[in-house]
């Protein structure tokens, strides 16, 4: 289990706020100084995007203020490599599921990893745990639960008195989005084994051959890795029903308490709705890393509250970007006039930002003003002043996985210069373009491309902005 040394020796007073009771609770793990998470990864159907990545860094500054408070944390993110989209999309491509599947985790993984997100302490794929799933469902069975029909196997919802109650939904008004199936005793029961389909990969059961569903899936990982009780489950918004509610039922119902605390992370959208491969309006992880440098795409997307929508521009994006360089440079400049500042106690400001619910915007303001207020120190020649707030700046960027010294983020070569220095003086001009389409200068506009064209810059014009390549990379 993951564990790092503490700059905090009050006892932790983290709150945070649980989706299956509405409100905002005190985190009392398990076990003293020990935390278990489960977080739904990837349906590894596709190159992920930056809707994709905002859930895996919310629960990793969860994970690093939890170590960061003298917490043992043993997080799970799960890999769901068998689905009907994974199916569809490999056949379009012509290759096997197990390979478009791996090639998509991979995608993902080099994601996480550039991104600074810790490796998780266990990455278990679907496909690995057939067995744990089979005798889930066979517990279900003995209790009453699930019944299988059809070479299916269907949990049972009108079993469940309190079915509903994560996601608030009455159980009557219950629609699974499930395809009709003629075996189903309710149409309100949800599918945990999919029989045996032509041409289709599938897996031994009791029931007959066939493949797991996607709720049924998650239970069996969780509960194999953290045990029958585990302190928080989470994910994005979207995932709330089905799957959790469906989760937390067939858990609950094969005699499992399962997870104490229901954690859900608002959605990126672009022009008001969820960010998804089926609506084509995608930010891919390459794409986006040409315009901004890794650690600014971070800062961008844990800088708002992680129950909070994040509204994607390209202005947005940009003010990020110019934000957390306000950091770097001030971190930088203590550096080379004072020496390296190492790490010191975080201040108030942000220790209460980050107990409420992870107060990401107001950790960043604590963290900002730890900034001005070296500055100011560094301008009138207070370098004790300045290497203190330099200190604490780093510390609580840490936490944050934001410090500008990390070596993942430490950009010391010639050509990490240079391709910063090139995406800031393109985005510049592309706003210049911006400003003048709106205004209906179109020949201001057309005449900047034409300059950017002739000094081998592309650019392509989508629905998320206009993005811009160097033409031959």
């Amino acid at each position: 289990m993951a564990r790092r040394t503490t700059l905090y020796d009050p006892p932790v007073s983290l709150h945070l706020y649980d989706t299956a009771t509405r409100s905002l609770r005190e985190f009392v793990p398990l076990r003293p100084r020990a935390a278990s998470m489960y977080v739904c990864g990837a349906t590894v159907q596709g190159v992920p995007h930056i809707g994709h990545v905002r859930s895996a860094l919310n629960y990793d500054v969860l994970r690093r203020w939890l170590m960061a408070t003298g917490h043992d944390v043993l997080l799970v993110r799960n890999v769901t490599d068998i689905d009907d989209k994974i199916l569809a999309r490999s056949a379009e491509a012509g290759l096997p599921w197990w390979e478009w599947a791996y090639q998509n985790e991979r995608a993902f993984e080099d994601a996480y990893t550039a991104l600074g997100c810790l490796p998780p302490s266990a990455l278990p794929r679907a496909t690995g745990h057939v067995p744990q799933m089979v005798e889930l469902m066979a517990r279900l069975i003995d209790r009453g639960h699930a019944y299988a029909a059809g070479g299916d196997v269907y949990f049972a919802v009108a079993t469940m008195d309190d079915y509903g109650s994560l996601s608030g939904q009455r159980p009557d008004e219950v629609s699974q989005g499930e395809s009709a199936a003629s075996s189903k005793r309710d149409p309100r029961d949800f599918t945990l084994w999919k029989g045996a389909r032509p041409g289709e990969p599938s897996w031994p059961t009791p029931w007959g051959p066939g493949r797991p569903g996607w709720h049924l899936e998650c239970s069996a990982m969780a509960t194999t890795y953290l045990g029958p009780e585990f302190d928080i489950h989470g994910g994005g918004l979207d995932l709330v029903f089905p799957h959790h509610e469906n989760e937390r039922a067939q858990s609950r119902a094969a005699g499992d308490a399962f997870a104490r605390y229901w954690l859900h992370n608002g959605w990126v959208t672009l022009s008001g709705e969820k960010m998804s491969k089926s609506l084509g309006n995608t930010l891919s992880i390459p794409a986006t890393l040409r315009r901004v440098r890794a650690v600014e795409l971070r800062y961008y997307l844990i800088a708002a509250h992680y129950r909070s929508a994040i509204e994607y521009s390209d202005g947005a994006l940009d003010e990020a970007v110019v934000a957390y360089q306000r950091i770097e440079s001030f971190v930088h400049r203590v550096r080379e006039r004072c020496g390296v500042s190492e790490p010191l106690p975080w201040c108030a400001e942000f220790v209460a930002a980050m107990d409420d619910d992870l107060g990401t915007p107001a950790a960043l303001a604590a963290i900002h003003a730890g900034v001005r207020e070296g500055n100011a120190a560094l301008d009138t020649g207070d370098h004790p002043v300045a290497v203190g707030a330099a200190g604490s700046v780093r510390a609580m960027t840490g936490v944050l996985g934001l410090d500008p010294l990390a070596d993942q983020w430490r950009s010391t070569s010639t050509s990490d210069a240079a391709s910063a220095a090139l995406a800031f003086l393109v985005n510049q001009l592309l706003a210049e373009r911006a400003e003048a389409r709106n205004r209906g200068d179109y020949a201001t506009a057309d005449a900047v491309r034409d300059q950017l064209l002739a000094a081998g810059i592309a650019v392509e014009d989508t629905p998320a902005g206009p993005m811009w390549t160097v033409k031959g990379s």
